[in-house]
């Protein structure tokens, strides 16, 4: 999940070269009402003005969209977070929906999951190759069967039964995302040296975007949704779609979504273990999601980020790379945007 890919830039993996020296943890905001992040990105130095206004707009979108939504009569903690989400999805920028990546096989296989804080209800999909936004997928798995999760064509054929809007795979096809799998396949090929890699795409591989918010009951709710790692093999699901690794909600203690190397975040169980630090211990959200993300993670070796949202509205982030595209807005209407510590 977290350094995810946008388009037009290639990269390829190599442990060498993740950015674990970094650790940086938000401090609290208070009165917060929902939050968004898009991964944890690009490396400061190869951001551009042009890509950080677009990357900016489009945290602030889906911001404002969420926004909306739950200023509306009746609306929930869920509401918010899907419609933040959809809006993420819909973006060629982020690893999720129409931004994601492919694998190995030259797919795009999409995960999300979406968790309610009150009901401790969840949902969940994992690849799925058609539907438009897999987490109103995910949702509808909550809402709609009995089960927590499903993969795959059972997955599909579920949304398309409760009516969601399904593309043809080429819908997910970008140029941008086709020349970074080209180029992994090319370097497989030549068994090219990662050392040999031009230093602008030394980056991981892997990628998420994900929403937490509050409702004007009180109630929180988590989601979210990604493309998956890059050249990723056959099968392959991170944590993204799990519930307790990449998403967790609980009235009693918090609201988490996570970005980062999926296999840790599922070691680990990320996203629970914020929340048990939160509920059992009493740790502030920041303190927690430090803990998790700058101590316990970082010393596996474990590279990505978190953003926590508790039920009194108090929001804070961590993450162990240069950065995180987040964002987050009050309830008086104030909208924050940061690529990185800015």
């Amino acid at each position: 999940m977290s350094r995810w890919w946008l388009q037009g830039f290639a990269f390829v993996f190599c442990g060498a070269f993740m950015s674990l020296a970094a650790a940086s943890t938000d401090e609290p905001v208070a009165n917060v009402v929902l939050a968004v992040h898009g991964g944890t990105g690009l490396d400061k130095v190869d951001m551009t003005p042009e890509l950080s206004a677009k990357l900016r707009a489009v945290l602030k979108e889906a911001l404002q969209a969420g926004e909306r939504r739950l200023k509306e009569p009746g609306a929930t903690a869920l509401d918010g977070v899907e419609v933040a989400i959809r809006i993420l999805e819909d973006s060629p920028l982020l690893n999720a929906g129409r931004g994601a990546v492919f694998t190995h096989e030259g797919r795009n296989e999409l995960d999300a999951s979406i968790m309610d804080g009150k009901t401790k209800k969840a949902g969940a999909v994992a690849g799925v190759t058609v539907v438009k936004n897999p987490i109103s997928a995910a949702r509808a798995v909550m809402e709609q069967s009995k089960h927590v999760m499903m993969i795959g064509r059972g997955a599909e054929v579920f949304a398309t039964q409760k009516g969601l809007e399904i593309v043809d795979p080429a819908y997910f096809w970008t140029e941008g995302r086709w020349k970074d799998i080209q180029n992994v396949w090319e370097a497989e090929k030549n068994k090219r040296s990662e050392v040999d890699a031009p230093a602008d795409r030394r980056h991981t591989q892997y990628g998420t975007v994900g929403a937490i918010a509050r409702d004007t009951a009180g109630n929180l709710a988590a989601g979210t949704s990604t493309g998956g790692m890059t050249n990723k093999m056959f099968g392959r699901v991170g944590d993204s779609p799990i519930i307790g690794a990449g998403t967790y909600a609980d009235n009693d203690g918090a609201a988490v979504s996570c970005t980062g190397h999926g296999e840790y975040f599922i070691r680990y169980s990320v996203s629970h273990e914020i929340v048990a630090q939160v509920k059992y211990k009493k740790s502030s959200v920041k303190d927690a999601a430090d803990d998790v993300i700058n101590r316990q993670l970082k010393s596996a070796g474990g590279e990505g980020a978190a953003i926590v949202l508790s039920p009194a509205g108090e929001y804070a982030a961590a993450y162990n790379s240069e950065g995180l595209y987040r964002g987050w807005v009050t309830a008086s209407g104030e909208i924050v945007v940061k690529l990185y510590e800015d």
